[in-house]
């Protein structure tokens, strides 16, 4: 299966996602991870990468696609894959599609994580005080939730449209989330 998760950052995406990966026995690719680990190891893209996310900004879609891109041809996701942070704008809906197209495969689903915004901050701060985050200050947080808004929401209507979009509440206990995406992904 090839899934693609939607949802405000802190809505659980990650979680969820790396549950599902475990389940269904196909890898989690977070571009947060992807984006982490191009600037821990200092490359190029990482950099431009960084000074993005440190101002709680999304990295441009010529960076992102060229990482997500490389991602994909990694032998682990050959059999199928579940986006997590991408895509987030229509353009790169259009990137990927491409890219998927060239590789004769596309999107089986796309699941939606919905949440209440107060509680989507409160998940972040706690987030980094645990982790020791230096992105995720309140500020940034609502900033990043005022972009996520502006730029991702379109893209509900483009998946919705494709009969591929699964809404689910993404509150609640992890165990229940879970189950909930587990039916989506099979209906």
């Amino acid at each position: 299966m090839r899934i693609v998760f939607m949802g405000p950052p802190g809505a659980g995406k990650g979680t969820q996602a790396s549950l599902l990966s475990k389940r269904l026995g196909i890898p989690h690719i977070s571009t947060g991870d992807i984006f982490r680990a191009n600037v821990s190891e200092g490359t190029p893209l990482g950099k431009e990468a960084q000074s993005y996310m440190d101002a709680g900004e999304y990295v441009p879609d010529g960076v992102t696609n060229a990482m997500v891109r490389d991602r994909l041809t990694y032998d682990d996701a050959q059999s199928g894959f579940i986006l997590d942070g991408y895509p987030r704008t229509v353009e790169q809906v259009s990137e990927l599609d491409a890219m998927l197209r060239s590789a004769g495969i596309k999107i089986d689903c796309v699941i939606e994580l919905t949440v209440d915004v107060d509680v989507v901050v409160a998940r972040l701060v706690r987030r980094s005080a645990e982790q020791g985050r230096t992105d995720d200050t309140e500020e940034v947080l609502r900033h990043r939730l005022e972009v996520y808004a502006e730029q991702t929401a379109p893209l509900i209507e483009v998946y919705k449209s494709r009969n591929l979009l699964e809404q689910v509440d993404g509150l609640g206990e992890i165990e229940d989330v879970t189950a909930a995406i587990l039916l989506a992904v099979n209906a």
